[in-house]
């Protein structure tokens, strides 16, 4: 079995102009300080991690990896969260999401879309030079708008949507194979993937592609009232990201699952910080190990009610408290005996021959 590996730290909701929290340096010591041992580096800012630079040159990705080395972390994953989701963008989200283009772009939608495509090619490059084995990113979606069945459900649709998007991603993902990167959706309500079975369906269309595979972060199926420790169960082989993050659901005579357009902290379904949620972490660090999960368990801190660097702070020792180091050896090895065929047969009460 594998230990995991961590604590890392999703660095992009922490990114600040002030210092620490405006450089790459600053930022990681900062982490380092706190006790994480790598970071997961959202690629969407240049002067925080420039991607296009990091896909054209070696020499920019081992001095990253150098200055992260200088305090002793090194990266868990690249994430392209913001261009991922311009991959796919229905016209009722299309002035939302505008501003994750480049500003020259803002109001050219082919352009941004192709942008957006070249710029996770990018992430392909950049993670293959920087020697890592997951990416994080988001699907984008056509069909959300149209997630509640009502006017009824329309199979066509949702059938064009679902084809449409994997034949947009299909190109991406062979370049990540090519790179030999593992492309992780991050199942989240607002994308087209939010949950196993828009996935599966998904998985199917872009003929089971080796590279497609999900970031696993438990708090949005808190939110959606999923079993996520099945999820684990059914999933496991095609989890090669890991967001440790809190969540707690308490439906009220008012509200639900879908949150009333309310501010998050008056929503039933709320974000939290490690610990201070329902989330059953022990359940899902115990599944990982089971299932020989191959990666980091990286703090993602959304919390409605506590302060980021307190919870950042926190984070680190409970994901180390929480990580299981993996026996070597089954405890009741000490009372193996002989295997010999002919011992077994003897303890069996077979004879020679019979």
């Amino acid at each position: 079995m594998k230990t995991l590996k961590g604590p890392s730290l999703f660095l992009s909701q922490f990114i600040g102009d002030a210092p620490p929290f405006n450089k790459l340096e600053t930022l990681a010591a900062w982490a380092a300080g706190l006790g994480y041992k790598a970071v997961q580096i959202p690629t969407h800012l240049p002067h925080i991690f420039d991607l296009d630079q990091a896909a054209a040159s070696k020499t920019y990705c081992d001095e990253v990896r150098g200055k992260l080395a200088d305090v002793g972390l090194v990266i868990s994953e690249l994430s392209t969260h913001l261009q991922g989701q311009l991959v796919a963008v229905h016209p009722a989200y299309e002035q939302a999401f505008a501003g994750f283009a480049p500003e020259a772009l803002r109001s050219d939608r082919a352009g941004r879309q192709q942008w957006a495509v070249q710029q996770l090619r990018n992430a392909a490059k950049a993670s293959q030079q920087l020697g890592l084995q997951a990416h994080a990113t988001f699907s984008g979606a056509l069909a959300w708008p149209y997630f509640y069945p009502w006017p009824p459900r329309n199979v066509a649709l949702i059938d064009e949507a679902f084809t449409t998007l994997a034949q947009r991603w299909t190109p991406i993902l062979d370049s990540f194979d090519e790179a030999g990167v593992d492309l992780c959706y991050e199942l989240h309500p607002g994308e087209d993937l939010h949950d196993g079975v828009t996935f599966g369906r998904f998985l199917e269309l872009t003929g089971n592609h080796p590279r497609c595979n999900i970031l696993f972060d438990p708090s949005h199926m808190v939110l959606q009232q999923m079993d996520y420790l099945g999820f684990i169960d059914f999933w496991h082989e095609r989890i090669r990201a890991f967001h440790v993050k809190d969540a707690e659901f308490t439906p009220s005579a008012q509200s639900g699952v879908y949150g009333g357009y309310q501010a998050w902290v008056d929503r039933p379904g709320r974000f939290r910080s490690l610990g201070d949620g329902q989330v059953d972490f022990k359940g899902i660090f115990s599944k990982l190990a089971q299932y020989d999960y191959p990666g980091w368990a990286t703090l993602e801190w959304e919390c409605c009610l506590k302060n980021g660097e307190t919870g950042a702070r926190e984070g680190a020792k409970f994901i180390s408290d929480h990580i299981i180091h993996v026996a070597d050896h089954a405890f009741d090895d000490f009372a193996l005996r002989n295997s010999d065929r002919t011992a077994i047969r003897q303890m069996l009460g077979l004879a020679e021959g019979s």
